[in-house]
């Protein structure tokens, strides 16, 4: 009988901790990994335009920028059309150096704590041409 009731414990003690460790995963597992997003500069057409021109991400998700057609361009994000009007913030996710052939590529990396809301972005030298695009942080 003592064999039977001590038996009974160390598989009770097992399934415990079993139980423990496959809770601990469940718990300590992040929420949601950082997705990367591609916008090419410059469309398959050779149009002066972003693709995609809006995008939606969430803080942490980075967009990976690649000059496609009718170099140069750059990426310019709109000091005054941000969430924050944030003049630091914007220049931090730019990339104003431009980018002169087919398959350069720069990255910018939302902050964590990055304010929810519409972030326009554009490309200098072809600004007055309408390549201004729009990210919306969720």
């Amino acid at each position: 009988m003592k064999f039977i009731s001590a038996s009974w414990r160390r598989l009770s003690l097992a399934v415990l901790t079993i139980l423990l460790v496959v809770s601990s995963f469940a718990v300590f597992t992040p929420s949601a990994a950082a997705e990367t997003y591609k916008i090419k500069l410059g469309s398959d057409k050779g149009m002066l335009a972003f693709e995609p021109k809006n995008l939606t991400i969430k803080p942490g998700d980075t967009i990976e920028w690649v000059n496609n057609k009718v170099p140069p361009h750059n990426v310019v994000f709109d000091s005054a059309k941000n969430p924050a009007g944030s003049k630091e913030l914007a220049a931090s996710l730019s990339h104003k150096k431009q980018l002169m052939n087919p398959g350069q590529k720069v990255t910018t990396t939302f902050p964590a704590d990055a304010p929810t809301g519409d972030y326009t972005f554009y490309c200098e030298p072809h600004r007055g041409a309408g390549m201004v695009g729009k990210i919306t942080v969720q």
